[in-house]
């Protein structure tokens, strides 16, 4: 493939910045443009900035890139979830078989600049600013852009067009109008009747940390939740996921008086790290929680979607990043397997890979919503947890369905939904009937296991 070819990149969130990098290190020509200011230069909205779970998928993405180690040195390992109760107790559940395994709480605004930082050092990759899409193209693979600082408008070309530019992708929503002429184009924004609220713990004098460091805290409430990841300066982000409307809800806390009843009722052992409650819930914006699918994501040889454009998720696996990092692996395999047929067949073999697995993280992430809000609560789920910790440490081939999702990439997500929710099934079954673990025959059930769903 010849790569003095210039490949244009819409957006420049975690995916695009990524597989402008990928791009790069292939020799293209690649252009970014970013409807947003430069984040490094502006100061980020407050209530935006919630934290990611950086895993195993994406490690390899940046791995494969060759910045792991730079990346991992702005991470806090979280070694489980910690669980709140209502009364205050606290029960610490590992995500993995061992220490070994922990996924790692990094700044979105933090990756993003630092992935920003490293595409901009390649002399063949230019990042442009405020440059929001109007209009595509695909026939010229061009692009008509409009300055959100000056309100000149330019149009530019390239060999192709990647649009990288998130769930309300301007590159999508022109492809649905091309495409929905000429074939059966599916385009579906499916949101859930919760929103979310990012709220804050401080740090504690000197930088330190008022709460567990080295865990995604939970609050499990039935048809509500709170959490808390750490950052590296000793606070903490905490995302209130609530119901939009009904008797407790965004619509229902209307007042101050409200929220801090609430907040002391629901979520006492957190008020007093949260010195700003009712600020925070007042001044920060209340965010959508969505799935959005489209099929084909590409048109031709002209132009594919990438990442939240093609396959935005909620957040509930702390999938979404990886999930985007993943397409990037892809993406670039494809070229370097397909890459001399041309870019309609990279585009098709890159869709045809994650297309199916897209599909599978979302719902994953949808299901995975549901336990961490009420299923982590039942006693039945803390002992499904101690059995998968002595079947993972005593099996090799048994993995968790969160452990076959997080820590095994090899495993393509849709593998792992469909093996991951029959193992659950069984095993929850298995916990209901008991009170301890300790009344088991572990080498019983791994075989009644392995005879059940193979």
């Amino acid at each position: 493939m010849n790569t003095n070819q210039k490949i244009i990149i819409v957006g420049a969130g975690l995916a695009g910045s990524l597989l402008s990098i990928y791009m790069a290190r292939r020799g293209f020509q690649v252009a970014v443009y970013e409807k947003r200011p430069d984040m490094r230069t502006e100061e980020m909205s407050a209530g935006r900035s919630i934290n990611l779970a950086l895993s195993h998928r994406g490690i390899r993405a940046l791995k494969r890139a060759g910045i792991a180690e730079q990346i991992l040195q702005e991470a806090i390992p979280m070694k489980g979830r910690m669980l709140h109760s209502v009364e205050g107790a606290l029960t610490f559940v590992p995500y993995g078989k061992d220490d070994s395994e922990y996924i790692n709480s990094i700044s979105r605004g933090g990756l993003n600049m630092a992935l920003m930082n490293i595409a901009e050092s390649y002399d063949n990759v230019q990042l442009f600013f405020n440059e929001g899409c109007e209009s595509v193209d695909f026939v010229h693979k061009t692009l008509q852009l409009k300055n959100a600082q000056t309100g000149e408008t330019q149009e530019v070309k390239g060999d192709i067009i990647i649009g990288a530019d998130g769930a309300g992708s301007a590159v999508r929503t022109a492809m649905a109008q091309v495409l929905k002429s000429r074939t059966d184009f599916k385009n579906s924004s499916e949101f859930l009747a919760h929103g979310y609220k990012e709220l804050t713990i401080p740090p504690g004098p000197d930088g330190s940390f008022l709460i567990e460091k080295n865990a995604l805290h939970i609050w499990p409430r039935g048809s509500y939740m709170l959490i808390a990841l750490p950052n590296l300066d000793g606070s903490f982000t905490c995302t209130l996921f609530f119901p939009n409307e009904g008797e407790n809800s965004f619509a229902s806390l209307d007042t101050t008086e409200k929220v801090a009843a609430f907040f002391k009722d629901t979520f006492a052992d957190a008020v007093p790290f949260l010195p700003n409650l009712t600020k925070e819930y007042f001044e920060n914006p209340t965010g959508l929680l969505g799935t959005v699918r489209c099929y084909p994501w590409h048109i031709e040889d002209k132009a594919v979607l990438l990442g939240d454009a093609a396959h935005a998720i909620v957040p509930f696996y702390g999938q979404g990043m990886n999930a985007s990092f993943e397409d990037c692996i892809d993406f670039d395999q494809c070229v370097e397997k397909y890459g001399n047929e041309g870019w309609q067949q990279v585009f098709e073999a890159y869709q045809t890979k994650r297309k199916q697995n897209s599909d599978a993280i979302a719902q994953l992430a949808i299901e995975n919503f549901y336990e961490m809000r009420d299923g982590v609560a039942e006693p039945a789920f803390l002992r499904k947890r101690q059995l998968e910790r002595i079947l993972e440490n005593k099996y090799n081939d048994y993995h968790s369905k969160y452990s076959l999702v997080t820590f095994n990439p090899e495993i393509s997500y849709a593998e792992a939904h469909e093996r991951g929710n029959r193992q659950n099934e069984f095993l929850l079954e298995v916990c209901r009937k008991v009170e301890s673990i300790e009344t088991l025959d572990v080498d019983q059930i791994y075989a009644e296991l392995k005879e059940a769903i193979g």
